[in-house]
């Protein structure tokens, strides 16, 4: 019997998907707190078609065990907190663990992610990310022919 640990570990795609989500939003600001506020706008642009899927209580609920399972990761994020609108609020650039914001930020969304593909698949996780960005630069197909080699 398999034992159940509450961990969840994101694929490869997954937090490779993470990391260029991150990258291209950190990539239309030229601020110092651009890792900060790339993980405040992937947040957001989930949230919209997330709560049509699930419903408002629904992406609170996934993001709160994203975040719950990214803590345990990273204490940077110990700062972090989802506010009633399912937006979030508050964060520390640098945590006692010594993670960076940027690695903080890609935990926190491939959690997310993972969380997703869990429930609706990895392929429907795909095409709901590259919906809400037509403009990233990779295809569907790409990341899934990285997961299979």
């Amino acid at each position: 019997m398999a034992r159940i640990t509450g961990r969840n570990i994101p694929s490869s795609t997954i937090q490779g998907l993470a990391q260029r989500l991150l990258a291209h939003e950190s990539s239309l600001e030229d601020r110092s707190s651009e890792q900060i506020s790339a993980l405040f706008r992937v947040s957001e642009k989930l949230r919209r078609p997330l709560t049509t899927l699930a419903g408002s209580a629904g992406f609170r609920a996934l993001l709160g065990r994203a975040l719950t399972l990214a803590k345990m990761e990273t204490p940077a994020l110990s700062t972090l907190r989802i506010a009633a609108d399912g937006s979030l609020d508050g964060f520390a650039s640098d945590g006692p663990g010594g993670r960076t914001s940027n690695d903080s930020a890609v935990i926190l969304v491939s959690q997310l992610l993972s969380l997703l593909a869990a429930f609706i698949g990895e392929t429907l996780t795909l095409n709901l990310v590259l919906d809400a960005w037509p403009d990233l630069p990779v295809s569907n197909m790409e990341l899934l022919e990285k997961e299979r080699s």
